[in-house]
């Protein structure tokens, strides 16, 4: 059985559509804060993996008993597996520098990390895809196809 409507004033539709408005934008930038915040964490934790691992010789064997503590220690949370730690590992190691990271690399989602940490192995070639990817909003498919056709290289010879 549907409810019947009120009469609603006549600004009720203009008001409607301006609070849609706002959750969305809130909705966003609640979401792109956490993201940051996930990504300033991932590497925190692959800047500690690596200060051990060159400090006291830490192997991968301590990395998955890590990642099985961390596991138990928090079960409903996704992304605390060894291939994620050795990630998280890896771009600690790709970006040592903390500013960085907070500044660009945390506007990326960590998928889009973990696609530049596979395929480009230079630094400024990496660091200019991300760039791009953040300017235009790249999906993670797009950022793939882009890697794929040379864009950097095309660009440099425009």
């Amino acid at each position: 059985m549907q409810r019947k409507q009120p009469d609603l004033p006549g600004d009720y539709a203009g008001l409607l559509t301006e609070l849609k408005g706002r959750i969305a934008t809130a909705r966003l930038k609640a979401a792109l804060v956490v993201n940051s915040e996930l990504i300033l964490l991932y590497w925190q934790i692959g800047h500690d993996i690596l200060q051990r691992q060159r400090v006291e010789g830490w192997g991968a064997k301590i990395v998955d008993q890590l990642a099985a503590d961390l596991r138990h220690a928090f079960p409903e949370m996704t992304g605390l597996s060894a291939r994620n730690l050795k990630y998280m590992r890896a771009f600690a190691e790709a970006y040592p520098k903390c500013e960085f990271v907070q500044q660009v690399a945390a506007q990326l989602p960590w998928g889009h990390s973990m696609v530049l940490l596979d395929t480009i192995k230079k630094p400024d070639e990496r660091e200019w895809y991300m760039r791009q990817a953040i300017e235009n909003g790249w999906s993670r498919n797009v950022l793939v196809h882009q890697i794929e056709s040379g864009l950097h290289k095309r660009q440099g010879k425009a």
